[in-house]
């Protein structure tokens, strides 16, 4: 840890912690405890989860029995993770966090109130329950994330297709929104690993997948199907706005540069589309965007088909 600062411009996005159900909560009120007291407990109550969002919860209500704090906010941007708890405040104390030398991230409390010389002498105190369980919450992430994705490509694997589809599907379903999936094969990928061998087409694969990631927003989740097929769920979209992200991302691996051999590679996807139908299974959606991929590559390829 490095000594605290006493302002910080770091901007927030408080949404994930709306979705916990943490935003606009004030903390109960807790009896008054001694530091050495606070350090015991913490060193236990922040060891019984695994769960990034459950443990600064525990921390930031905590330490509030010692020392009055509006928020506590943290960020460790090579996990993706984003986190505010509390109410917005004018004064600050901010953390550099590392463990052994590995980086845990940032971490800030506010209040209206300046900080004491004494309450950030008792913050820094606190923060030593904090970096051994922080650390191992951030493994067990990234070994989860790791599980989730495939290896080659950065995209999600099958097991987090089936877990997101499902979980899209019934979203679309309670709040009565469109729901579209495409499902994306690049055209002659066998060609390509037989004439110049499977390590330019796991480069094809990779510049394929991150052109993909690069035409969508941040909502929208690519997975790798299988070999060089990808699969897209389009959140809140409907048929017609789902054929317009279609030829876009046909579009974008068109311009796609690929040089093999001192000569350019051409490239091009199929793809096939589907929109969720009311009461449609989720094995009924993947069949018909599977059948509209089949008629684009059958009627030619490199172009998109609708399913009906």
């Amino acid at each position: 840890m490095v000594p605290p600062s006493k302002t910080n411009t770091i901007d927030f996005d408080a949404a994930k912690l709306q979705r916990l159900g943490f935003a606009g909560t004030r903390t109960p009120s807790l009896r008054p405890i001694s530091l050495g007291q606070l350090r015991q407990q913490l060193n236990l109550q922040l060891q019984t989860s695994l769960e990034i969002e459950k443990i600064l919860a525990v921390l930031f209500r905590e330490v509030q029995r010692l020392i009055p704090l509006a928020a506590l906010a943290y960020q460790q941007p090579a996990s993706n993770l984003r986190l505010e708890l509390g109410e917005r405040a004018t004064h600050s104390a901010g953390y550099h966090l590392s463990h052994e030398g590995e980086y845990l991230g940032e971490l800030i409390f506010r209040r209206n109130l300046r900080f004491s010389d004494d309450e950030l002498g008792q913050l820094e105190s606190l923060l030593a329950s904090l970096l051994f369980p922080l650390r191992n919450a951030l493994l067990y992430r990234t070994a989860l994330q790791s599980a989730l994705r495939d290896p080659l490509t950065g995209t999600g694997n099958r097991i987090a297709m089936d877990q997101a589809l499902q979980r899209e599907v019934d979203l679309a379903r309670r709040n009565l929104q469109p729901l579209s999936l495409l499902m994306i094969d690049i055209d002659h990928f066998k060609r390509i690993n037989d004439s110049y061998g499977h390590s330019i087409g796991d480069e094809v694969l990779k510049a394929v997948a991150a052109t993909l990631k690069g035409q969508l927003r941040n909502i929208d989740m690519v997975f790798r199907f299988g070999g060089e097929e990808f699969l897209i769920l389009l959140s809140n979209t409907n048929r017609e706005a789902a054929a317009l992200v279609g030829e876009r991302l046909r579009h974008g691996v068109l311009k796609l540069q690929c040089a093999v051999q001192e000569q350019v590679l051409e490239l091009s996807v199929s793809l096939g589309c589907a929109t969720l139908l009311p009461g449609e299974s989720t094995d009924s959606l993947l069949r018909r965007a599977d059948n509209a991929l089949y008629v684009a590559k059958r009627d030619g390829r490199n172009r998109l088909t609708m399913a009906g």
